[in-house]
């Protein structure tokens, strides 16, 4: 990704850890969220306690107050919070407190909501003092500052000169630090020791349409992860050790997509972060006024009764962070019948066609249109069951810019059979793969009623296919409708759509706050940093940026 030359320096501090003082933490409003029916119980009984929430404006307050009545109404007995209720005279001078809005609002409840609010809890990373970091550079800089923790140094300076799989300069570094020579097939420990200073701690709430973990429990879950384990795992918690404690193992270094959906539920219980989560909330709108004195933004949404229903909210916040990914909104054809029934863009949609018996081994072929790692999931899905394929792309096979092309063989040798499938048997050279053909630089053109897809052939020809099923898997947008413009003045290029790869939201890259609005931040994929192994320096970036806001605040 392009950096935007914008780079607002944030300001440099050397010695000393700020003291933010918010009151009393417990002196917060509660509201069940067993009323979104996505709670897990076995963490409820295990210590992982209510998910609690806190508003310090009196509108708010009086919304969830009155919410947080009727949700108790509709609940069984069995149900009561485990949580002794907040007495009258502790909820009185809570509601007698501060009308000051929530410091930080995070929207999404994925790997870069889950480290930023693990960051913004007061867990605070200081290097090892015998650590010895293979990078002799960085090495010089981090002695340069003993004691000092990382989120009050320099982040341009410690990250000038590192290089890797990444353009943000942050990400890089905060990887480095984690993982000091991972990109060498090395195995050395973090160089970063962990402190819990709750005097550093930031109020805020984290909102989320499901589980902590964001989109990985909407992955199949026995699908193994792209990235190696190691790599998919937050601050303070490997992935392997947590496996370890779960008496599972890594599969070729790599996880399944449902270890990792409950890694990162259960780092949010085990990190003592559940009070600040908040599950089954759909934000409907983001709103701010104008600079002076500093932007103020209205959160407004809804969460979802177990019914089905919805309570609506609205927060006032001093500032918002982005962190919904890019899985919200399938990316279309734009062509004649995509919207029949029978075609899909989402890989759930085969998994229930097949338990339903919709589609079978002498079905017509399932139609499975794209070249990346979703479509290949699905051709692989499907080869399980011995359901016929027909799979088309736009791309010639050795197209460098393919992902199969870009990927070890020996660690991921599925998508190579795929790869090897997608080149030996296309329609013009039969080859050993019964049940799959492949359709390299064809378009799609309609899809008929009567289940027909039609192509325009590399010749310009048309081609006809009848199929039972289509799975359209060529990507996704994020869907950022609730911002002014669906976002669209906040990206690198405002003309062009939105997007994680080619034109992200525009921010600095040390602080990820955006170029265009104060208090506005961005990670993970919408500023972006496309891995979760990457996503984490984004929320570094943003948590050293609001505490030097908490610093300069006045008493």
């Amino acid at each position: 990704m392009q950096q935007s030359p914008k780079l607002a320096k944030s300001m440099h501090r050397r010695a000393g850890s700020p003291h933010v003082d918010h009151g009393d933490m417990d002196q917060r409003l509660q509201w069940l969220e067993s009323q979104t029916g996505l709670e897990d119980r076995g963490e409820r009984a295990s210590g992982g306690g209510p998910l609690l929430s806190y508003a310090h404006s009196s509108q708010v307050r009086a919304k969830f107050g009155t919410a947080q009545k009727a949700w108790e109404s509709q609940l069984p007995a069995s149900s009561a919070p485990p949580a002794p209720a907040m007495s009258s005279s502790r909820r009185g001078h809570f509601s007698a407190s501060s009308s000051e809005p929530l410091p930080v609002i995070i929207i999404g409840n994925g790997p870069s909501g889950i480290c930023l609010s693990y960051l913004l809890s007061g867990h605070t990373p200081y290097v090892r003092p015998d650590a010895v970091h293979p990078h002799p550079l960085l090495q010089r800089k981090l002695a340069e500052a003993p004691g000092v923790s990382i989120l009050d140094q320099d982040l341009d300076y410690l990250s000038e000169g590192l290089e890797g799989r990444c353009q943000s300069p942050v990400a890089l570094l905060f990887d480095a630090l984690l993982r000091p020579d991972t990109d060498f097939g090395g195995n050395v420990d973090s160089v970063l020791t962990w402190k819990h200073q709750k005097e550093r701690a930031i109020p805020h709430v984290v909102l989320g349409r499901n589980l902590p973990g964001g989109a990985w429990h909407s992955i199949e879950g026995s699908m193994v992860t792209l990235s190696q384990g190691q790599w998919m795992g937050l601050p303070d918690l490997q992935v392997k050790d947590w496996m370890q404690r779960k008496r599972r193992g890594l599969r070729n270094s790599r996880a399944t997509a449902g270890d990792i959906a409950h890694y990162y539920r259960d780092y949010v219980t085990k990190k003592g972060l559940s009070h600040n989560f908040v599950s089954g909330a759909v934000v409907t709108a983001v709103e701010w006024g104008g600079p002076e004195p500093s932007p103020l933004f209205q959160v407004s949404g809804f969460l979802t009764t177990k019914d089905q229903g919805q309570q609506p909210f609205s927060l006032w916040a001093r500032n918002v962070v982005l962190a919904t990914g890019t899985f919200d909104s399938p990316a279309r054809l734009g062509i004649p019948g995509e919207a029949l029934p029978f075609v899909h863009h989402e890989l759930s949609a085969l998994e229930a066609a097949t338990r339903m018996g919709a589609v079978s081994p002498a079905s017509d072929p399932v139609l499975i249109v794209g070249a990346g790692l979703s479509a290949a999931d699905a051709v692989l899905y499907a080869r399980h069951y011995n359901i016929p394929v027909i799979h088309a792309f736009r791309r010639p096979v050795d197209d460098p810019g393919l992902v199969f092309n870009q990927l070890p063989k020996m660690l991921y040798p599925e998508y190579h059979k795929v790869q090897q499938m997608m080149r030996e048997q296309s329609v013009l050279s039969p080859g050993p793969y019964q049940g799959y053909r492949s359709l390299p630089e064809h378009q799609p053109l309609l899809f008929k009623e009567d289940g027909q897809a039609v192509f325009r052939d590399p010749q310009g020809g048309q081609q006809v296919f009848g199929v039972s099923l289509v799975l359209v898997l060529i990507g996704s947008h994020p869907d950022l409708s609730f911002l002014p413009g669906a976002g669209a003045d906040l990206a690198v290029d405002p003309e062009q759509p939105l997007s994680a790869k080619r034109n992200p939201i525009d921010v600095d890259p040390f602080t990820y706050q955006s170029t265009h609005q104060e208090g506005l931040y961005a990670v993970g994929p919408l500023a972006g940093d496309n891995f979760v192994r990457f996503v984490q320096g984004g929320a570094l970036a943003v948590a050293s940026s609001l505490l030097r806001k908490e610093i300069r605040k006045p008493p």
